[in-house]
C-alpha cells in the first residue's frame, strides 16, 4: 500500500492491483478504478478512466524526494508517493527529510578564502554562492546546500582554512 499526496493535500492510500499496460487497475482510498493507458512517447500518456479522457505528461521529477510534477489536461499537480518502506522510516524518524537538514558548510579541503559572499542574517537559497576558496591553485565556489538564513560566518577574506573547518552556519 502506497500513500499519495497531491498538491500537499491529505494523503490517500493507493494500491496497484494490476499494472499490465494498457489496463491499469488501482484502489484509491477504497475506490476501485480501472484505466486504459496508452503511452504516446516517453513521459507522456493518454488515459481513459470512467469514460473520461486525460492527457498526462511528466513535467519534472525529483527522484530523491519521490516528487513529480504532472500536467493533466493542462493543469499542473505536484504528486508525492511514499511506499511502505518510506512510511516505516518516517515512523522511526529516519526519513530523508530528517537527515537532509544541513546547518553548516565546511571546507572540503585546505585552502585560502578568496571571497566571502554572505554575512550574518543573509537569506540564502540552495545553490547560492557562499565562499570562494582557493585550493591547489583553483578557485572553488562553495554553494549553499539548503535554503536558510546565515547565523554565523566563521571565516574572512585572506584566511587560511583546514579541511572540515566550519565556514558558514545556518539557523
Amino acid at each position: 500500500m502506497h500513500s499519495v499526496i497531491v498538491n500537499n493535500a491529505e494523503a490517500q492510500e493507493l494500491e496497484v492491483v494490476s499494472s499490465e499496460i494498457p489496463k491499469l487497475k488501482v484502489v484509491l482510498s477504497g475506490e476501485s478504478l480501472l484505466a486504459d493507458v496508452q503511452e504516446i512517447r516517453p513521459g507522456h500518456w493518454h488515459v481513459v478512466m470512467n469514460n473520461r479522457s486525460y492527457d498526462v505528461a511528466v513535467i519534472s521529477e525529483d527522484l530523491a524526494a519521490k516528487l513529480r510534477v504532472l500536467r493533466i489536461n493542462g493543469q499542473h499537480y505536484t504528486v508525492g508517493i511514499k511506499d511502505p518502506l518510506d512510511r516505516l522510516l518516517a515512523s522511526m524518524g529516519l526519513d530523508a527529510a530528517a537527515g537532509s537538514k544541513v546547518n553548516e558548510v565546511k571546507a572540503p579541503m585546505p585552502g585560502l578564502v578568496l571571497d566571502v559572499r554572505v554575512s550574518v542574517g543573509t537569506q540564502v537559497s540552495k545553490g547560492d554562492a557562499l565562499v570562494v576558496l582557493e585550493a591547489m591553485k583553483m578557485e572553488n565556489i562553495l554553494k549553499s546546500p539548503t535554503d536558510g538564513v546565515v547565523r554565523k560566518v566563521a571565516v574572512e577574506k585572506g584566511m587560511a582554512v583546514e579541511k572540515n573547518q566550519v565556514l558558514v552556519q545556518f539557523e
